[in-house]
């Protein structure tokens, strides 16, 4: 009996050892927090009492608290109220404005697409005018975030712009009333073959649930589906519930699709499919690439933990850190990191460890070799860490240097605006093509115009005389090395037609949307998208589909 009360006063005074250290601890914390707290405000007093010239109070403490988040990682954001219609964008997809993309080129600023049904559509902006005046105010050499913000304001109100046109002699008006703009989680859903159902989710803000659900439902009552694909390339993620809603679509009910667990135990969650699913058993498909990333990830991530999918593309980005948006004084807010997010087999996809920092500030990434193994529901092995990787890896598009240098110029969106006031009709999105008469149009086009670009070959031939003079070899190369710079030159006159088909695709991908909107240019796009037909062709073997679940397929991997 003694030795037992021995042994439970010797389990109390460690209690109560560890309860008076964490109590020390916590005052200390305490005390550091009020130190640093006084000596930030010091500081502040002297430079607004002795600087030499005169400070902006709201810029210098927000530069102060910008830095001090900066240090941690870059997804822990100070809100100031001047920014929150830009977050609540990012959340619910709405705000108030005309309903347009614009872009920056010379000293003004130019729309470059109107969304359909828009106020700046139905007020019949078009792609290429030039913004002069917003409500009588020059816009000249405002910036893309200036003019934005101008553009945006309460649904209800008017802005007056004054544009110039191509086609016009002379500066016009336009009245725009603004309204609530709703941007679509799901900007395109389709059959891309007899029963293939394609759904493209761009967003995961509010509703993206839904949307993908209803789209689901929509294809599958057009045509009974034997499979389907959900394109999350270049999804950034959004909203935790709206990932595991879509998930639910295809997994019963009360499967884990994800745990969150950071500093405060009480806080951590088990996020759990609620509802009863669409589909269980229709094969399914799911397109990333290295832009896909948070609540794409955990898509992604659950469905080939819970081998309910085969994975397509590039290894995904690794965001596994969830955020919550917090209410500050003076109605502002942080976008602060509080958990880290783990998928059904139990791993963490984030990539770069922003907690553990090198010496010099910067933040590693783990290697490949150090990553943690995990298993899947059918045994097969995955890796923590870097993201989510492909059941099947495939190259990522690989642009010429020419194409690059035309899209930088802004050159493709050029022709496209006069064609697009040349052509007034033109094929449905999912026929028309650029045809040679069309390219041949084009390349006049770039006639006299600056495109200059570097190619693969010049930049190599560029470092060759460089490691050639600081080895004292030129001069014994010298004619040799003109020559071949001079033969590269004659064959680059020829990119535009070496690559004719690569221009035409890109330039096709610039016109459609003039016509047929943002829907429209996917609709195109997936025609000659390699990955979708892959997606297709794993969907229409069923062979090959369940033996890449099971683990027992031998998959080539393509690298990057």
């Amino acid at each position: 009996m003694k030795k037992i009360n021995v042994f439970f006063l010797t389990i109390l005074l460690g209690l109560i050892s560890v309860a008076g250290f964490a109590q020390d601890a916590q005052q200390q914390n305490d005390f550091e927090i009020s130190k640093n707290l006084d000596v930030f405000v010091t500081v502040y007093k002297q430079l607004n009492s002795y600087y030499v010239d005169n400070v902006n109070p709201g810029k210098l403490v927000k530069t102060a608290i910008d830095a001090m988040l900066e240090s941690l990682d870059p997804y822990t954001v100070y809100i100031p109220e001047s920014e929150i219609e830009d977050y609540k964008f990012m959340t619910t997809g709405q705000y108030g404005g005309v309903g347009a993309t614009i872009y920056k080129k010379g000293d003004y600023i130019f729309i470059s697409e109107s969304y359909q049904n828009a106020p700046a559509d139905k007020a019949g902006l078009k792609a290429g005018d030039k913004i002069m005046e917003i409500d009588g105010k020059s816009a000249k050499f405002k910036t893309i975030d200036e003019v934005s913000t101008a553009l945006k304001g309460q649904p209800g109100t008017i802005v007056k712009l004054l544009l110039e046109r191509d086609s016009t002699q002379k500066p016009f008006e336009k009245e725009v009333t603004r309204e609530e703009i709703k941007i679509d989680n799901v900007p395109y859903s389709g059959l891309v073959s007899d029963n293939i159902g394609y759904i493209n989710l761009s967003e995961f803000k509010q509703n993206a649930a839904r949307e993908v659900r209803d789209a689901f439902d929509n294809l599958n009552k057009e045509k009974p589906l034997k499979g389907v694909i959900i394109d999350l390339r270049g999804n950034g993620g959004g909203l935790l519930n709206e990932a595991v809603g879509i998930v639910n679509i295809f997994v019963d009910k009360g499967q884990l699709v994800c745990s969150t667990k950071g500093k405060i135990q009480d806080k951590n969650n088990y996020h759990k499919t609620q509802g009863a699913p669409d589909d269980t058993k229709i094969p399914l498909v799911i397109l990333v690439d290295e832009n896909s990333a948070s609540a794409s990830e955990i898509v992604t991530g659950a469905i080939q933990d819970l081998d309910r999918g085969v994975i397509i593309g590039q290894r995904t980005f690794g965001k596994g850190l969830v955020q919550n948006i917090l209410p500050l004084s003076y109605n502002s807010e942080m976008k602060i990191t509080i958990a880290k997010y783990y998928i059904p087999s139990g791993r963490c996809v984030q990539a770069i460890d922003y907690f553990n920092k090198n010496s010099d500030g910067t933040s590693p990434r783990v290697p490949d070799s150090l990553l943690k193994a995990f298993k899947t529901k059918n045994g097969r092995t995955v890796y923590e860490g870097s993201g989510i990787n492909p059941d099947i890896i495939m190259d990522p598009p690989d642009f010429k240097n020419i194409t690059a240098a035309l899209v930088t110029k802004n050159l493709f969106f050029d022709f496209s605006v006069l064609f697009y006031r040349s052509h007034p009709q033109i094929l449905p999105a999912s026929k028309f093509e650029v045809t040679d008469d069309i390219f041949n149009d084009f390349v006049a086009f770039l006639k006299g115009k600056d495109y200059s670009y570097v190619s693969e070959s010049e930049s190599a031939l560029d470092d060759f005389k460089k490691n050639a003079v600081a080895e004292k070899y030129f001069d014994a190369v010298k004619d040799q090395y003109g020559a071949l710079k001079e033969k590269i030159l004659l064959a680059k006159n020829n990119d535009l037609v070496d690559n004719k088909e690569e221009l035409k695709q890109i330039l096709r991908m610039y016109i459609i949307p003039l016509y047929f909107y943002q829907r429209g240019r996917i609709e195109s796009s997936i025609k000659d998208d390699s990955e979708v037909k892959k997606a297709v062709e794993i969907l229409s073997n069923t062979a090959t589909y369940n033996s890449i679940l099971d683990g027992s397929a031998i998959i080539k991997e393509t690298k990057k």
